[in-house]
Parts: structure tokens; C-alpha cells; sequence
């Protein structure tokens, strides 16, 4: 189990993290997502003990690992970790890569000649590229370069797995691919795995949890589904999933948008959406009616193809509000006046194939 308390980075009067508390369990894959300078990758490199906190303390089990006055060096804390980058070495093949974190782990047991050959087997195995373990990096394809990264870091079978952004350099086909390959590993290995990306797709379709970040702190931590069904902030509503921010008056368990006399019932919005009279509706969780149908209404400005559904820009007074339909409901055409009602019918079971879909 892996525990901040109170974990603040500052550089200069610049705070990076600010009152950071988090309890990681054993062996749990937990996303780190938010946008660039959010400081996720800054929590990942104080995880691994490449810098030293201001303020708080960092705890693996029972050792506290760093405070502000103490950081263990990295080779001294059980981890493994993949780069973005990927780190390969070009004077080293593929199996040469996996014996060296072998040899040279502190926390890995000590094994013969033939366990290391073995053990260089078994994870070129996991990662499909058993074939592969003669050639250097250089002949190798991204994704390929990728496994290789990922099993020179499991291979000593670490207790902590961290990744900061390894997919951002491969292209989209094969980053889904890869999802694939982390999630049945994780599975497989039982690791904990700490994941750092600015990719929502990537977070709600691997991990357990999902830590939401925002200026160096944290937003949300919750399950995917929560995560995208109940969001907490105005922050987390837009960034995971682009909620559109109805503005409006909340009356108890009803919320009145502004400039209308429609009523929408509360399907869980949080307390702090609530405060700020917002009411979350996701671009899939819309009705799209006739113009003479209750609801707000609204223009047409973009209408877009995109195979099994179509996406549209509606343009409410001055507000713009985004909605996707599936490619089996009326299509509306740029210039047409709609009525958007808040609530699908089948929101539940939207919201459920949308994460499905994901991963």
C-alpha cells in the first residue's frame, strides 16, 4: 500500500502539488489523468525518488520512503518503471535489455545463469516477443520498442509499476492495442500499477481508479464510471467525457435552466455542481426534438458524419452546446431549429456502452 500525506512540490513560489493525500492499495492499476502542468508526472517522479518533496511524506507499506528532509534514491525502492520515451539501449538486443534488469535490480531474487534464461523467456512470452529477443532496437517497430520497455520493467517483478505516458508516442491503432497488452499484464502480474496520461480514453478504459488532477491538485479519485457518470467539479465534467454546463437555478431535486420554464430532475449531480447552478449533460445524454417541442431551443451550426453516430454543434442564444446521436436517429441539418431536452431515455445504458467502448 502505497500513502501521501499532505505531499506538496514547489519550485520557486510556483506549486506544482499542493495538499496532495492519496491511499494506493496493493495492486491496484491506478490512472493519473489531467492536462499538461497539472503535475501528474511531478507526483511520478516523487513516487520513484528522482526529487524530493517540499512538504509531506511519501509511505511504501510501513517505510516512509520521503519527506522533506529524506528521499531514498530510486534503486533503493521497489519499482519498475516505462518511459515515454521508451530508454532502449541501441548497443543491447532485446533479451539483453530483460537480463540486465535482472542482474541489476536490488529488489529482484538472485537467480543462476539458466533461471535468468528462463525468466527472459517467460516475460518475452507475456509481451509477444519472444520471436524478437536477437535483434536491437533499431530493428524493432515502435510498438515493439514499447513491449521491450515494458518487460525489461516487469521482468524483476517489482511491487510498483510506473508509466508515465508510455503509449503517446505510437499511433492510434496500436496505442489501443497496447491497452490490451497493459490491462491483461496487470492482471496477469498483480503489480500495482501507477499510469500517468493526459488521455482520457486511455484512463477510463485501464484503470481501477481514476486520480483526476487540476493545478497540482487532485480533483477526483474515483471508478471510471463514476468518474464519468457523476463528476464532482465543473473541471472534471469537461475534461473527462465533455459535459456541457447548463447554466440555470436549481429548486431542490429539480434544476430550471436559464431562460426557460423546463424542469430537469436531479440524476446525481454533485453538491458543488449544484452550488454553482450547473446542470452536467453529456453530448450523447441529449434529445434532439422538434423545434415545437418542450425543451431548449436551438440551432444547428455543425451537423458531422462519424460512422455509427453523428455529432452536432447546437447554438442556444449565445451558448454552444455539443451532442452526438446514434446514426439510427433523425439526422438534423446545419440551420435547423431543434428543441434540446436534458435525459435520454437510455442515459444509464449510453454511459455504460460509451466506457465499453473505451476499452
Amino acid at each position: 500500500m502505497i500513502r501521501l500525506q499532505g505531499l506538496e512540490k514547489h519550485y520557486g513560489k510556483t506549486a506544482a502539488l499542493s495538499q496532495v493525500d492519496l491511499t494506493i492499495p496493493q495492486g491496484e492499476f491506478l490512472a493519473i489523468l489531467g492536462p499538461s502542468g497539472c503535475g501528474k508526472t511531478t507526483l511520478l517522479r516523487l513516487l520513484a525518488g528522482f526529487m524530493k518533496p517540499t512538504a509531506g511524506a511519501i509511505r511504501f507499506g510501513d517505510t516512509e520512503v520521503a519527506n522533506s528532509k529524506y528521499s531514498s534514491k530510486p534503486e533503493n525502492r521497489n519499482i519498475g518503471m516505462v518511459f515515454q520515451s521508451f530508454a532502449l539501449w541501441p548497443h543491447m538486443t532485446v533479451e539483453d535489455h530483460i537480463r540486465f534488469a535482472l542482474r541489476n535490480h536490488r529488489f529482484t531474487r538472485k537467480r543462476t545463469v539458466e533461471e535468468q534464461a528462463e525468466r527472459i523467456t517467460e516475460v518475452l512470452q507475456l509481451v509477444g516477443m519472444e520471436s524478437f529477443r536477437k535483434r536491437y532496437p533499431a530493428a524493432l517497430s515502435g510498438g515493439q520498442q514499447q513491449r521491450v520497455a515494458l518487460a525489461r520493467a516487469i521482468a524483476p517483478e517489482p511491487d510498483i509499476l510506473l508509466m508515465d505516458e508510455p503509449l503517446s508516442a505510437l499511433d492510434a491503432e496500436l496505442r489501443i492495442s497496447m491497452r490490451k497488452e497493459i490491462k491483461q499484464i496487470h492482471k496477469k502480474l498483480g503489480a500495482t500499477i501507477i499510469y500517468v496520461t493526459h488521455d482520457q480514453g486511455e484512463a477510463l478504459a485501464m484503470a481501477d481508479r481514476v486520480l483526476v488532477m487540476q493545478q497540482g491538485k487532485i480533483e477526483q479519485a474515483d471508478a471510471p464510471e463514476t468518474i464519468y457518470q457523476r463528476p464532482e467539479t465543473p473541471f472534471v465534467a469537461t475534461f473527462v467525457g465533455k459535459a456541457n454546463l447548463v447554466e440555470g437555478t436549481w429548486h431542490g431535486d429539480h434544476f430550471v435552466p436559464a431562460g426557460s420554464q423546463i424542469r430537469w430532475r436531479d440524476n446525481g449531480v454533485s453538491e458543488k455542481l449544484k452550488q454553482k447552478q450547473l446542470y452536467p449533460v453529456r453530448p450523447e445524454e441529449w434529445q434532439l426534438l422538434p423545434a415545437e417541442a418542450d425543451g431548449l431551443k436551438g440551432e444547428v451550426i455543425i451537423s458531422q458524419f462519424q460512422g455509427t453516430e453523428r455529432h452536432y454543434v447546437i447554438r442556444v442564444d449565445s451558448q454552444d452546446y455539443q451532442a452526438s446521436q446514434p446514426i439510427a436517429a433523425s439526422a438534423w441539418r446545419e440551420g435547423e431549429l431543434v428543441s434540446l431536452q436534458a435525459g435520454a431515455k437510455e442515459t444509464q445504458y449510453t454511459t455504460e456502452k460509451v466506457l465499453i467502448e473505451l476499452r
